[in-house]
């Protein structure tokens, strides 16, 4: 993708719009995750370390363009402080007055957040009104915010067709591995896909098959697959009603050279419950009273085979229920193997969507892949091919300049 960086920008003494993604998990005030914030500081550090007088815009939450203080960030200020080691000053407005104030005080180096830009109409439909005010503030738009780039609003679409715009480092990173792993990938390429439902992740099946080498499934999602091809699936999470579309799937991976790959055994158990009985039975003998519950250990040892062929791999969502012991082993084997030949140097490993994160922290992989994006949205729809607003934005706003 062809756009600016940040290392192309001349930024001493100019007042930087910065978009971030602060929408971090927090319970009572209180940041349970700061994973978004600390992949922010690169970017943060380098704009001070310039001179830049940097504003951070950033969404929080689902105000409906209201100003609502349950969705303040001002609670965020004292935790940017204490993860960016700066001092953070705060407007209660991302516009006008209160914005334009904290601008003008801002000296060369120092930092400021601005109100969440959702408790604006103007932000969700991109109105060019609003954009316009917003643009007011700043000389230059850097967008470090890949995990919105799918929404096409004032703060992460809008700006970059107003102001002088760049990509920050975590920008760059996520579409530099994205990219690496999908458009232009060393093969073979296994995409390893899980979950619950292929409902959700039909385009993303449909635009993987034709791109990648192996197609590993696992959870309710590979029951779908395996129920559309006749095979018992018992009590287990399925969409039934969806074995026409993973049919078709089907066609267009054989089609396309990509071999599908579906548990050859599994853990199946009687109640849902974390340690319960189970036991391990072959994909075709599924007892109809059973509920799977993980990949059995035939279809780890598989599934690493194919992985030790692999030079890229793609991973979205569990293998199983991860989040009930013992029916992470799956998740966590196969996740390993990949980190094991990622640390080898062997295959580029790239992570992300949905619950992945959460899986690969369980098992204990996150920092052993080649990257791990913190994009849910964003993610997924890069891997139906999809067009990012906010990424394509910066691209013209490169051939613009």
């Amino acid at each position: 993708m062809d756009y600016t960086s940040i290392t192309d920008m001349d930024l001493g003494g100019k007042v930087v719009l910065l978009r971030g993604d602060l929408n971090v998990p927090a319970k009572d005030g209180t940041v349970t995750d700061t994973t978004r914030i600390d992949r922010l500081k690169r970017t943060v550090d380098y704009l001070i370390d310039k001179g830049a007088k940097t504003l951070v815009l950033s969404h929080f939450g689902r105000p409906k363009g209201e100003r609502n203080m349950e969705y303040s960030l001002n609670f965020l200020a004292p935790v940017l402080e204490s993860q960016w080691g700066c001092k953070v000053q705060f407007a209660d407005d991302c516009i006008g007055e209160s914005a334009k104030s904290l601008a003008g005080r801002l000296q060369p180096g120092q930092v400021g957040l601005l109100e969440n830009v959702r408790f604006h109409k103007g932000e969700e439909k991109n109105d060019p009104d609003f954009t316009r005010q917003l643009a007011d503030i700043g000389d230059i738009f850097v967008n470090d915010a890949f995990s919105a780039a799918h929404r096409a609003h004032a703060s992460t679409e809008g700006l970059a067709h107003i102001l002088p715009s760049a990509a920050g480092f975590l920008m760059e990173a996520e579409v530099s591995a994205l990219t690496k792993a999908l458009e232009a990938p060393k093969k073979p390429v296994v995409a390893v896909v899980g979950g619950a439902k292929i409902s959700t992740k039909l385009s993303v099946l449909d635009n993987l098959v034709k791109k990648v080498d192996f197609l590993v499934l696992g959870g309710g999602m590979a029951n779908t697959f395996m129920f559309a091809q006749g095979i018992e699936v018992g009590k287990s999470l399925c969409e039934k009603d969806m074995a026409e579309e993973a049919r078709k799937i089907m066609k267009t991976a054989e089609s396309a050279g990509c071999r599908i790959v579906l548990p050859i055994d599994r853990v199946i158990v009687s109640e849902f419950r974390e340690n319960a009985p189970f036991e391990v039975v072959a994909s075709e003998t599924m007892p109809e009273d059973k509920e799977s519950i993980d990949v059995g250990p035939e279809t780890i040892r598989n599934i690493g085979e194919i992985l030790e062929s692999a030079k890229t791999v793609l991973w979205n969502g569990p293998l199983g229920v991860f989040e009930m012991k013992p029916f992470d082993r799956g998740t966590n084997e196969v996740a390993r193997k990949v980190a094991e030949l990622t640390s080898e140097g062997r295959l580029l490993s790239v992570a992300g969507g949905g619950d992945t994160v959460s899986a690969l922290e369980n098992a204990g992989v996150v920092e052993k892949f080649s990257y791990v994006s913190t994009a849910g949205g964003a993610f997924l729809e890069w891997l139906e091919g999809k067009e990012l607003p906010g990424v394509a934005a910066l691209a013209k706003a490169r051939k613009a300049a």
